[in-house]
């Protein structure tokens, strides 16, 4: 699993939103206004930069941004489906 701080930093970059505390229960979607439709676009972007895999339109879906911990066990599990093929 990729460590809570590298997805938090990526969520403060691309969110711009400086040493904001993010914690694994941290909600994302719908409490952060910076978190906008565009906003989504940008950290979906980041994590396939990041990490090095693709994220399909059909793998995006608002409960991977619920919170931190929800976007990490998504990013977690991109990355095992990558490992797989």
């Amino acid at each position: 699993m990729p460590p809570l701080d590298t997805i938090t930093a990526i969520l403060r970059a691309a969110l711009g939103l400086g040493t904001q505390p993010l914690a694994h229960d941290t909600p994302l979607l719908g409490s952060l206004p910076e978190l906008d439709s565009m906003a989504v676009i940008g950290v979906i972007a980041a994590l396939e930069d990041h990490f090095g895999f693709t994220i399909e339109d059909d793998d995006i879906h608002s409960r991977h941004f619920a919170t931190v911990g929800t976007l990490q066990a998504f990013v977690d599990a991109k990355l095992a489906q990558a490992d797989l093929r």
